[in-house]
This record gives C-alpha cells, sequence and structure tokens, in this order.
C-alpha cells in the first residue's frame, strides 16, 4: 500500500507541472494575436483575444488605418501642372526659285504661342522677284486657333496682303475660316475660306506629305491650290480655278531643326485669272528648281 501511495503522489506532480507548463503556453499565444490585430511591435497589455475583444481590436485598427492613409496623403506632391504655354516657330519653305521668267525668294512660315486647346498663330508667305521687275506679294495672316479634334485645328482670324511692284502698290484684307490638321495616312491639310473688305470670296487648300526615305532623308510632295468667285482684275485674280502649285522638295535634316533641301515645282494659272496674267505680259505656266532651308525654331 506505501508503495502504491508513492507512486500515486509522483502521478499528481507530473500532471501538475505538464498543466501548468500548458497554460503558459496558452497565455504566450493569446498575447501574440492580440499584437497582431493592434498592429504594434510591443507587447501589448491587453488580455488574449477573445471573441468580445475582438471587435475592440478591429475597431482600433481600422482607426489608426485611416490616419495612417491621411498623413501619407498630406505628403503627396503637388498635383502635375498641365496647362503650360509653348511657342513654336519654323521656316517651312525658305528658298530660292530659278525659273524661266524670274529668280524668285520665296518664303512659307508660320509660329504659334498658346496650350493644347488654345493658341494664337501667326503665319506668313510671300514671292519677290529679284531678277525681273522687283514685284512682289507678302502676306500676313494673324489666327485664333481651337482644339476641335484629334490632330484638328479650327481657325478664325485676319489675312492681310500686300502686292508691291512697279506700278502702284495695292492691298487688301480678309477675314479667314480655316483648318489646320493631319489627314488619315499623315497627309498634312490647310483648308481656308477667306471673305474680303468688299466681299470677294475665295478658298484655298495646301496638302503636303512627308516620305521618309531614310531617318534624316525626306521626300516632300506639296500641292497648292486656289479658286475664288468673283473676278478682280487689280490683283489679278480671276473667277473659277485660279492656280495649282506642284512641287517635290527632297531635305536632309542634319538636325531636326535645321534641313536643307532642294526640288522642283510646276505653276500654272487658269481661266480668267491666266487671261489676266496674259494680258499684263505674264507666263501662265512656270517650272522652278528650288535650293532652300526648312528651319524650326
Amino acid at each position: 500500500m506505501k508503495k502504491e501511495s508513492c507512486y500515486t503522489r509522483r502521478f499528481a506532480v507530473v500532471t501538475a507541472i505538464l498543466f501548468h507548463c500548458w497554460m503558459l503556453e496558452s497565455n504566450a499565444h493569446g498575447q501574440e494575436a492580440v499584437m497582431r490585430m493592434n498592429g504594434h511591435g510591443q507587447i501589448s497589455a491587453e488580455k488574449p483575444a477573445t471573441p468580445e475583444n475582438v471587435p475592440t481590436a478591429t475597431v482600433s485598427t481600422n482607426a489608426e488605418t485611416k490616419l495612417h492613409v491621411g498623413n501619407i496623403g498630406n505628403d503627396w506632391p503637388p498635383p502635375v501642372e498641365d496647362s503650360q504655354r509653348f511657342a513654336s516657330f519654323r521656316f517651312d519653305r525658305l528658298e530660292y526659285a530659278l525659273g524661266k521668267n524670274a529668280d524668285i525668294l520665296r518664303w512659307d512660315a508660320t509660329g504659334w504661342y498658346g496650350g493644347d486647346y488654345n493658341r494664337f498663330w501667326l503665319k506668313s508667305e510671300g514671292d519677290w522677284k529679284i531678277s525681273n521687275d522687283g514685284a512682289g506679294v507678302v502676306e500676313v495672316q494673324a489666327l485664333y486657333g481651337r482644339f476641335i479634334a484629334r490632330y484638328w485645328d479650327l481657325q478664325l482670324g485676319l489675312r492681310h496682303d500686300y502686292l508691291f511692284g512697279p506700278g502702284a502698290n495695292r492691298s487688301r484684307t480678309f477675314a479667314v475660316i480655316g483648318l489646320q490638321g493631319l489627314a488619315p495616312y499623315r497627309f498634312e491639310l490647310e483648308p481656308a475660306l477667306f471673305i474680303s473688305q468688299d466681299g470677294d470670296l475665295s478658298a484655298r487648300l495646301t496638302a503636303s506629305y512627308d516620305l521618309l526615305l531614310t531617318q534624316r532623308l525626306i521626300l516632300q510632295p506639296r500641292a497648292d491650290m486656289d479658286v475664288a468667285l468673283q473676278s478682280v482684275d487689280e490683283f489679278g485674280v480671276g473667277k473659277g480655278f485660279n492656280s495649282l502649285d506642284l512641287g517635290m522638295r527632297l531635305r536632309y535634316e542634319v538636325k531636326r531643326e535645321f534641313a536643307p533641301y532642294v526640288g522642283i515645282q510646276w505653276s500654272r494659272t487658269f481661266g480668267e485669272t491666266a487671261a489676266l496674267a496674259r494680258r499684263g505680259g505674264e507666263s501662265t505656266e512656270n517650272v522652278e528648281v528650288l535650293f532652300g532651308l526648312s528651319i524650326r525654331f
């Protein structure tokens, strides 16, 4: 009996030790769970996770998360400025033309200032016969441009023409309604309607295309057409289809902003305009060899 009672006491002691170790391990797991729920790296003094404690810990975590996100938002950089103003100016054509009637200095310049939707446009083009009678014409346009579709601007404004030469100088002013943009297959188009100060109506279409032979060697065909609804003898303009210019220019872009070119251009007047040219002793058809520069700023 004594021996049996000794074994019983030993069994009770071992059982008590094992139960105590189990309780310690349970408490440690409970503290770790509370730490994970609180989101802190410090030991929490809260009780082990129980069903009644879980909602409180969850609410605290959500509040801390909102506060944390708010702090990050205050440190964000300011929004990107996407309404900046830019400017551009270029000579599409600055050329010397050798023809059978006269050698001509010709230019075609375009500049603009503004943003993505609204721009102020300034355009100028003209001819100066430097080897004959020194006659020439200068055209200047001041336009407001509004982005209306992808690659297209609507342009409204004024155009002023000034003709000079051996006789009396003449000038007139137009209202302008036009478009400028990029058509499918990368054709650059500039159709425009002009209404003169006397109510005369005329129109012009300019079309060009850049064919990349290499990344720097570019062939550009170009066409210019003019029509008028009324005759204006003083300015050598007849009713109907007035003139057609077809040119081909081969340029080499030393830099994107600087490109010398050579080319050839055929010009012809038609109908009443051709009759007015013959009456003034001018040719109705001309072929020119071109040497020029294309410059961008």
